[in-house]
């Protein structure tokens, strides 16, 4: 653990950090971006996604949610080829076949006959031709993929064009206001560069600020706000059991809409946001009583159910 905010009546009430100074190795090897103070998102980034995509629906660069996914020539001839927007942000896309966490061990996995591949690393232009071509869609059901949110950022940054880096700025400079350099992950491994990743970086302090921003978007009623609130409602039941023993905002909850966490576990009737990375990173948002948490976490050593679950409990009851 190496922050932790909480913040409430429009100030920081909890305030601890314990942030090396440079580059380390988390858990899983992999590097931890904190130099100068910038931490790696893991899958919050997701949820990041999202709130661009929202921006983008505002800008007029997609129409809807509802928006299906057309002459867009890397997803030509696969099973994201004329979805409809809403499905990928659900995370139900119909890919469990190939990818996902409901792909099982006797599915036709193409990506796993190549076990060096890996979604978050190759260029999206590269899964789609060798890997995707002439697949077709399942069931939709809720299956969490990183696959499905780099679509999903591709797109919007294929709608965007030229003003995928300004629409970038207006979100986080302009509407956030951070006060520090942020940034989504590029794919560039390989030969074909500059494909996005949802992996984001930003202070601690600047993941407050776009916390405290998406909360104040949803209160009042922003064209950012009416697109957290139409995800809301929209949004579906994941359909998984094990939640009393999660130690994560993706475990306990229950329902899943535009690339967010919704439906604590005895905490339903509140209108809760959750977003979720690997190690333990957790953003918590209380739409009605005005609080945030935000964990900032090399490898998920800390008491998650004291520090975040109980402290959401207590949102309710205070």
């Amino acid at each position: 653990l190496i922050s932790y905010l909480l913040f409430e009546d429009d100030k920081i009430v909890i305030d601890e950090s314990d942030i090396p100074d440079k580059t380390r190795k988390g858990k899983n090897n992999e590097a931890e971006k904190i130099h100068n103070g910038l931490l790696q998102s893991h899958s919050m980034g997701k949820s990041l996604v999202s709130y661009v995509t929202g921006h983008a629906i505002c800008e007029g660069y997609i129409s809807s949610v509802d928006e299906k996914l057309t002459g867009w020539d890397i997803i030509e001839n696969t099973l994201y080829d004329n979805q409809v927007l809403i499905d990928l942000l659900n995370m139900q896309a119909g890919e469990q076949r190939y990818v996902g966490e409901r792909l099982k061990p006797h599915n036709d996995s193409r990506l796993k006959q190549h076990k060096r591949i890996n979604v978050n690393t190759t260029p999206l232009k590269i899964l789609m031709e060798k890997y995707f071509q002439n697949t077709k869609k399942s069931k939709p059901v809720y299956n969490y993929s990183a696959l499905t949110t780099n679509v999903i950022m591709n797109y919007v940054i294929f709608k965007t064009g030229d003003d995928w880096e300004k629409l970038l700025h207006k979100v986080f400079n302009e509407h956030v206001k951070v006060k520090d350099n942020v940034y989504f992950h590029q794919t560039g491994q390989y030969p074909l560069k500059g494909s996005g990743r949802y992996s984001f970086y930003a202070t601690r302090y600047d993941y407050l600020r776009i916390a405290k921003t998406i909360m104040d978007d949803w209160n009042n009623n922003t064209c950012a706000g009416k697109y957290l609130k139409t995800i809301y409602e929209r949004r579906i039941s994941k359909n998984i059991t094990g939640y009393k023993q999660a130690a994560s905002v993706a475990g306990r909850t229950k329902k899943y809409g535009g690339q967010f966490h919704f439906d604590f576990v005895g905490l339903k009737k509140r209108k809760i946001l959750g977003m979720d990375g690997m190690g333990g990173q957790q953003i918590i948002i209380d739409f009605e009583k005005k609080r945030i948490i935000v964990v900032n976490t090399l490898d998920q050593h800390y008491n998650w159910k004291k520090i975040v679950y109980k402290k959401i409990k207590q949102l309710q009851s205070n």
